[in-house]
């Protein structure tokens, strides 16, 4: 088990001897390992369910998905896939739920909740589905299963409109409301959720295979249960928690001690255009003790861009997670936590009052705080700084499909760039925002020219959009689409990065601009911009030409060779940016390194630290 066995030896110890539970009965380490990996595997089973079985485009194809586990007090138990902002601090909804029902919660009920304030969702769009699972007369575990929906009846389909009148413009508000209960469906409930949304039987199955993921969990920890018994699997939960928090702790006091800062900005809130909306943290590191403090953010907006405390949370934690022990990757859970303190005071937009909307804190918010934690980080542990990824820039456009006369939703993930670099290596190419931390995938450009009618003109990577750095963050793209349906309108809500800009890191450059435009008919080409409504007809073209990740490191520190690879094989940077940027000449003809042009040009540029 890596480097979480070894944190834990002298607890255990030491090599040979059986693990000791606080009762010290001995516990058989093997007994240990496989029950702490089925709690791992049964999540990855329960998205495996839901990426079968669901309908909509978002979920079965995008996979915007996140599960978990949780023990009967609401702490974290296994987290392994999903989205940070959806998942890492559901603990706050089990316990939520648990404090609105105290007593009437029974062995087969599930529980819905999408609302930001009353259920802790992160936004509407994402409906959550949890279960409680019981041993005798009490709830030993709780399961979630999460995914962003079609539709949630907001003002316009798709619920990312940035300009709302208050969270309840967004959609229909759930509050953890008991849908099924000891296993027979409230039928009437479901009726008037389903009733107030568009596009409901789509959003119906979606919900079935929710729901059919933590039935499929239930069944699993019980046959856990069944073979291992209640106190074995709890005690081997409360050994993993206990080990990884030891783990965690290990790697923060290995940190020099200090105050670190962070910020990001996103373009606006939606309400009030072009004035970006800023979030600052500082990272204290004291000892085996970290604290994320959001005190000098901006105050809560009108627009959309607002989160509440446990989508910060989740995203601040997430963060932090990326410096620590990879080794820990597989075995977060409430251990991860205990040692990480997150401060958003009330009425920022990091910790937003009711009524304030919500819509956009996983993609505009959610990803500005992940960026402020890791520049903050970054510092921390220069030796292993990661920089801002490309920002996510998607669309949702809703019209009716003339193939089939009904309303369709077109969201996008398809032309953000890839991940920021980190100290060692380059950004990921191709993968999805920084939200989701790359468990978005990539859509299929022949499955989404089927489902709706658009088609794909040009998909493409970006040339010079990665962030110039020792080492360089993946690139943009450059995508093109013709609307081949009728009238459409495309929200831009989900969206930024035209005129804010993720960081790089130790002299590595930070992204640069997002641009998208609508071209009509006649060659006339409009600026499309981020959190804005646009009308598009049959026949107009959306061109959008995105950034890429932020780079580390100065980067006329690049390898030349890595940069000639990225001029020639890879066509991801031009020979005047090799030039002028990285400070390595190639030339033309020969496609080769002029090795003393390229001497001449690094050595008048100087040692970076004297620059």
């Amino acid at each position: 088990m890596g480097q979480l066995s070894m944190q834990s030896r002298a607890a255990d110890g030491g090599p040979g001897k059986p693990l000791q539970a606080e009762t010290d009965r001995p516990l058989d380490p093997l007994t240990l390992s496989t029950i702490w990996h089925s709690l791992q595997r049964i999540c990855r089973e329960m998205r495996r369910v839901i990426e079968r079985t669901a309908q909509s485009y978002l979920i079965s194809q995008l996979k915007d998905i996140s599960v978990g586990i949780w023990d009967g007090d609401g702490n974290t138990v296994a987290i392994p896939v999903g989205l940070p902002i959806q998942f890492v601090g559901a603990k706050y909804s089990v316990r939520y739920i648990m404090k609105e029902y105290g007593d009437d919660i029974y062995s087969g009920d599930v529980f819905l909740a999408n609302d930001p304030y009353r259920g802790y969702s992160c936004h509407p769009p994402d409906w959550g589905y949890f279960r409680p699972i019981f041993q005798g007369s009490r709830p030993v575990f709780w399961t979630l299963a999460r995914a962003h929906v079609e539709d949630t009846g907001a003002a316009f389909p798709g619920a990312y409109f940035s300009d709302p009148y208050d969270v309840h413009s967004e959609g229909l508000l759930i509050p953890g409301v008991k849908v099924i209960e000891r296993g027979r469906e409230q039928r009437d409930i479901m009726r008037l959720i389903f009733n107030n949304v568009r596009l409901a039987e789509g959003v119906r199955n979606d919900s079935y295979a929710m729901i059919a993921a933590t039935q499929l969990a239930e069944n699993r920890l019980l046959d856990l249960i069944g073979k291992y018994g209640i106190e074995t699997v709890q005690r081997c939960v409360e050994i993993m928690q206990a080990r990884t928090e030891q783990a965690v702790r290990a790697c923060i006091s290995a940190m020099p001690d200090g105050v670190y800062r962070g910020e990001s900005s996103t373009d606006d809130d939606g309400v009030e255009l072009d004035v970006p909306v800023t979030v600052r943290c500082d990272v204290t590191v004291n000892g085996e003790q970290l604290t994320i403090d959001f005190s000098r953010s901006d105050a809560q907006r009108k627009g959309f861009v607002n989160c509440s405390y446990p989508s910060t949370y989740s995203c601040s934690v997430a963060s932090a997670i990326l410096f620590l022990d990879p080794a820990l990757a597989e075995y977060h859970n409430e251990g991860t936590m205990r040692p990480i303190e997150v401060i958003a005071p009330e009425g920022l937009v990091v910790n937003a009052k009711y009524p304030a909307p919500m819509g956009g804190a996983p993609v505009s918010m959610g990803g500005n705080i992940q960026e402020a934690v890791m520049m903050a980080m970054s510092q921390a542990l220069p030796t292993r700084a990661a920089a801002g990824w490309g920002r996510r820039y998607g669309q949702y456009i809703y019209g009716i499909d003339p193939r089939t006369g009904g309303l369709y939703v077109f969201p996008g993930y398809h032309a953000e760039g890839g991940s920021g670099a980190v100290w060692g290596y380059d950004g990921y190419q191709g993968s999805a925002s920084l939200g989701t931390l790359g468990e978005i995938a990539r859509p299929n450009t022949e499955d989404y020219e089927i489902r709706f009618p658009w088609k794909v003109i040009s998909r493409e990577f970006r040339k010079d959009s990665s962030g110039a750095g020792r080492w360089r963050g993946g690139p943009g793209f450059h995508w093109e689409v013709v609307n081949l349906g009728g009238d459409a309108g495309m929200h831009t809500g989900a969206g930024q990065g035209e005129t804010t800009f993720a960081h790089g890191c130790l002299g590595g450059r930070p992204t640069m601009p997002n641009v998208c435009h609508i071209v009509h008919g006649n060659g006339e080409k409009v600026l499309a911009k981020v959190h804005r409504l646009h009308k598009v007809v049959r026949g107009d073209h959306v061109v959008k030409d995105t950034s890429g990740g932020g780079g580390v490191g100065p980067p006329e520190e690049r390898d030349p060779m890595a940069v000639l690879e990225d001029v020639t094989i890879n066509e991801l940077v031009t020979i005047e940016t090799a030039r002028d940027v990285y400070r390595v000449v190639i030339d033309r003809a020969t496609l080769q390194i002029d090795w003393e042009r390229t001497n001449a040009l690094r050595e008048a540029a100087g040692p970076a630290e004297s620059r």
